[in-house]
Order: C-alpha cells, then sequence, then structure tokens
C-alpha cells in the first residue's frame, strides 16, 4: 500500500512520528505513550494528504493532494499499534484520533475507516477533530450512534468568527453558532459530550472570550480542549513555554466557568512538530511534488470524494 514508511524519533521517548509515502501521497500518523503504551496509548492519524482547509497554523495547510482511502487511513494506527509490542486489547486507555493532517469530515472514506477500526479495535476511543466544514452531518450522527466509541471535537480556536475566519480562510465552513447547533444536535443523539478545541494566544485569552464561548457552548453540553501550539513556525522552546502558561492559565478561567477541561500539549513539539501536520518532512515532500499538491487557499470546496 504505503511505498515507504518513515520513523522520525524526538528527543522526548515519548513520541514517536511516522511519515507514510506513496508516488500519490503522503501522510503522517503521531505515536504517543503516557507514560507507558499499557498505561495510555494515544495515536493521531492522517485522512488526507494535505487539506483544503487552509489553517494558517497547519504546516499542512498550504498544499492539497487528495483524500485517502479507508485502507490508507485504517493501515496507520494498524503500523503504530504493531510497533508498540502491547496487545491493544490489554491497554488500558486507547485512543485513536483523526486529526494529524486533513480534514476527516471531507472524506467520506472516514465512515468505512471507523468501521473497521471498531471492529479491530473495539475498546479504543475513536475521535474526530473536525474544522467544521459546511457538509451534511446527518452521516455523523448516524455512524456515531451506530459505533458508542466515537467522539466528535470540533476546532473553534477563536470565540468570535472574524477572528476565527482569518485562522482558517476555508469560506465553506459553519460559523460559530451553526458549530454550537451541530455539536448540541450530536449530544442529543449520542448523550455523549462533544468538545470544542481552543487555541489560545496572547490576544484571545481574555474573560471576554470565556463569556463569548459559554455564551455559545453550553458548560452542561460540551468539553473543553485548550491546545498549547498555535504557531506552525514557531519551535523555540522558550516560545513553547510560554503557550503552555498561556494555555494553562485560560484552562483555570474555563474551569471556573464550569467546563471540564483538558489541556492538549503535543509532545515532540520542538524537534519534530508535535502538532497537525507540522512534521517538516511533510511540508518538504509538499513543495517538491507541486503537480501533485494543489495550493489550499480555503476558497469554497464542499466535499471530497475518495473511493473506500
Amino acid at each position: 500500500m504505503w511505498n515507504e514508511v518513515r520513523i522520525v524519533k524526538s528527543s522526548d521517548t515519548n513520541v514517536l512520528k511516522y511519515v507514510f509515502s506513496r508516488d500519490s501521497a503522503v501522510a503522517e500518523a503521531v505515536l504517543y505513550k503516557y507514560p507507558t503504551y499499557a498505561e495510555r496509548t494515544v495515536i493521531c492519524c492522517s485522512t488526507q494528504s494535505g487539506c483544503p482547509m487552509g489553517c494558517r497554523f497547519c504546516g499542512a495547510g498550504d498544499y492539497f493532494v487528495r483524500s485517502l482511502t479507508a485502507d490508507e487511513i485504517v493501515s496507520q494506527p494498524v503500523r503504530l499499534l504493531k510497533d508498540t509490542g502491547v496487545d491493544p486489547a490489554t491497554m488500558k486507555r486507547l485512543q485513536i484520533m483523526f486529526m494529524s493532517m486533513g480534514e476527516p469530515l471531507l472524506n467520506r472514506a472516514l465512515e468505512p475507516a471507523i468501521d473497521r477500526l471498531y471492529e479491530l479495535f473495539p475498546k479504543a476511543a475513536l475521535l474526530i477533530s473536525t474544522s467544521a466544514p459546511d457538509v451534511d452531518y446527518e452521516w455523523v450522527y448516524a455512524m456515531s450512534e451506530r459505533v458508542p466509541t466515537v467522539g466528535l471535537q470540533f476546532s473553534v480556536h477563536e470565540s468570535t468568527d472574524e477572528a476565527r475566519d482569518k485562522l482558517i480562510p476555508f469560506k465553506a465552513k459553519l460559523d460559530l453558532y451553526e458549530i454550537a447547533d451541530r455539536g448540541n444536535r450530536w449530544a442529543g443523539r449520542t448523550g455523549r459530550r462533544p468538545f470544542f478545541n481552543y487555541c489560545v494566544h496572547g490576544k484571545n485569552n481574555t474573560w471576554d472570550d470565556v463569556k463569548r464561548l459559554t455564551e455559545l457552548f453550553d458548560a452542561g453540553t460540551w468539553n473543553a480542549t485548550i491546545s498549547v501550539i498555535c504557531e506552525r513556525e514557531e519551535s523555540v522552546a522558550a516560545a513553547n513555554e510560554r503557550q503552555r502558561m498561556l494555555a494553562e492559565d485560560f484552562s483555570r478561567k474555563m474551569l471556573t466557568a464550569g467546563y471540564n477541561v483538558r489541556v492538549f500539549n503535543p509532545a515532540g513539539q520542538d524537534d519534530i512538530g508535535g502538532g497537525c501536520g507540522q512534521l517538516w518532512f511533510v511540508q518538504d515532500w509538499m513543495r517538491k511534488n507541486h503537480k501533485l499538491a494543489k495550493p489550499s487557499i480555503g476558497h469554497g470546496l464542499r466535499q471530497v470524494h475518495t473511493p473506500v
């Protein structure tokens, strides 16, 4: 399936990045252990090669090649779990997240991929992290009802649509009110709590931001994820420490507002690009394969289909 699989090591021994490549596409996946694979294993895998959303914080946001097939999606966690040397059935916690590269909801091959992963790893939490393109969400609701381990997270990142539009230039996306509506519907259909992911920086970490978020996302329905990295070019350790401090301070504000909060701090961000689509090898592949990789400038692409 893949012509080549590279393993990229970090100075942080708890994380490995994998680069899957073939003539027509490149993808990346990340393998974390907390602190051992037996206790908690987390995998971030790609659903597309590059991404059409054009998010300005993502190193893969400049180019889009194509959607991955269901086989290509499934093969990533299968390979990573094999390399842990631990039987997935015995892992205390196993999470497979569709958030490394690409917009999951622009690839309908995600649905058969999730069905297969649920069959293979019925105990694994399967988290879809989306930047909320304006697509028909009915299939997401139905799949989440059918597969009880599916979770849903919306990459909100800002508390106003104006700021979010600058960060995510893709035109055919939901606004914040519409995101809240889709998440509330998902919660009503599944009985589970959706997440919104908020990327904190020095201009969106105030109590006014908290107030706007609480007006949109009811703390009785939603959980909050606070991310620590939002700038693809910032890899200096001191700068990342500043980001972590911002995230921790804002998470305390969100706890005060009544949210269940988790802080996502991707290991390996200093030397191998811990954030989504930020592996430098992938970015270089995109630039060199310009005949395959089309620029992602956030124009009104509504849906990407791929064979399953």
